[in-house]
């Protein structure tokens, strides 16, 4: 990703190029944009580099970069989106370097491979994080990018309980996307941040305590996000 940053360099008269992931990895969007923020950047152009590109891509960050907006008081640069790779008149060209790349490969069977057994993890806690229509409109890939994040830079797998993340299919409650879950209590937490995440992992994952101002449980009715009916 670096390598790909420097040969950016310069490109459209860009004074600074940097790297960062919509999902798992560091540095993460949010922080890289964050960054730039406080370096009161004037123009941010955002190249997505990911195939395949769903097509609601650019819709779901445009969101999500909009909630991020939304908490944050300081002086935003002004932002825009490439498109997907795939429109670039030069793909072509670049499929066919590639394919000049190419290299046999040697598929002789192996000797037979050791029979080697599987160690099973103490983790008694689990994390879901919706993947839901819903959801993903709402920013969950954003959620659970940082979650990953902090739970690498966190130990979570060895600290508290240890913990398992995991993405998941529709947990239920839509309208309070985007959604995640926590066992063995099962706890909903619905409109989540990357600030929810942070004290989801602080006060529940590794204190043990469930965030009430959170969490939603099972009442038999209908419920909102309560920042939309207070």
């Amino acid at each position: 990703m670096q390598r790909l940053a420097d040969l950016a360099e310069g490109l459209g008269g860009a004074k600074v190029v940097r790297f960062a992931f919509t999902e798992q990895g560091t540095p993460s969007l949010r922080e890289a944009l964050f960054e730039l923020v406080d370096e009161n950047a004037r123009r941010v152009i955002l190249v997505p580099l990911m195939l395949p590109m769903e097509p609601s891509f650019h819709n779901w960050l445009t969101k999500t970069l909009k909630r991020w907006r939304a908490h944050d008081t300081r002086c935003w640069p002004a932002i825009a989106i490439a498109a997907s790779p795939t429109a670039s008149a030069v793909m072509t060209r670049m499929l066919e370097d590639l394919v000049e790349t190419a290299e046999g490969l040697d598929l002789t069977p192996a000797g037979r491979a050791p029979i080697e057994g599987s160690l099973v993890p103490a983790q008694k806690r689990r994390v879901l994080v919706c993947q839901g229509g819903p959801c993903n409109s709402a920013g969950a890939d954003a959620i659970w990018g940082h979650l990953r994040n902090q739970q690498e830079r966190q130990k979570l797998r060895v600290a508290g309980d240890g913990t398992m993340t995991a993405k998941s299919t529709c947990l239920g409650p839509c309208n309070l996307a985007p959604v995640l879950q926590v066992f063995p209590e099962g706890t909903y937490y619905g409109g989540v941040t990357e600030e929810a995440v942070d004290r989801i992992i602080a006060e529940h994952l590794l204190g043990g305590t469930v965030v009430e101002d959170l969490a939603y449980h099972p009442t038999g009715r209908k419920q909102r996000l309560r920042h939309l009916t207070e």
